[in-house]
């Protein structure tokens, strides 16, 4: 669902996101050059690097919250926080949302899961929950990724790479996520 296309809604409003085929979900800000040719693909409008979606692969959960709303923060890295803590209530006492700022890698322009932003949640440092954010004087969009497998062999290989780098790209981002057992359910019922 694309609420950029849509009228907004006037409360908070949670939607849980089956995937029911395979595509590469690219950020904002991404060309679709990044990928091996015939590769489908489809766009968000919030930003962040491309993202595996396939059945059995992630939870795939967006929030929108009004401007005016109790949870709506005005700073935009604090937008996150309410949001990753509800995820990490979900996934156990070993979760963590990340309370810092922006963390980068070689590989995070490219691999949304490489990366590591404000709310993010991980679990013995590997990041489990991506978080992407699209504003609007609206309201904020938030839509996010729980990781059921961790595969980056799976993602690399619609990327256009060389060899090479998509040898270097699955060796470092072997560790950087993980999978964990998360229902939509379990999120859905930690929302305040």
């Amino acid at each position: 669902m694309d609420l950029f296309d849509h009228e907004w809604p006037a409360a908070r409003t949670v939607w849980v996101l089956e995937p029911t085929d395979t595509v590469v979900v690219l950020g904002s800000t991404q060309a679709e050059s990044i990928l091996v040719a015939g590769t489908p693909a489809v766009r968000r409008r919030s930003g962040g690097g491309a993202v595996l979606v396939e059945p059995g692969g992630l939870v795939w959960v967006d929030v929108f919250v009004p401007a005016g709303d109790p949870l709506w923060e005005v700073d935009v890295g604090r937008a996150f926080a309410w949001l990753g803590g509800v995820w990490a209530a979900a996934l156990g006492e070993s979760a963590h949302a990340h309370a810092g700022p922006l963390i980068t890698t070689p590989w995070s322009k490219l691999v949304c899961f490489a990366g590591l932003g404000p709310g993010e949640v991980t679990i013995d440092g590997a990041k489990v929950v991506g978080i992407a954010q699209r504003r609007t004087k609206a309201g904020a969009l938030f839509q996010c990724a729980a990781l059921l497998d961790w595969r980056p062999e799976r993602l690399l290989e619609r990327l256009a790479l060389t060899d090479d780098a998509r040898r270097r790209a699955a060796a470092d981002l072997a560790g950087v996520a993980r999978g964990v057992a998360v229902n939509a359910d379990a999120f859905v019922n930690h929302l305040p």
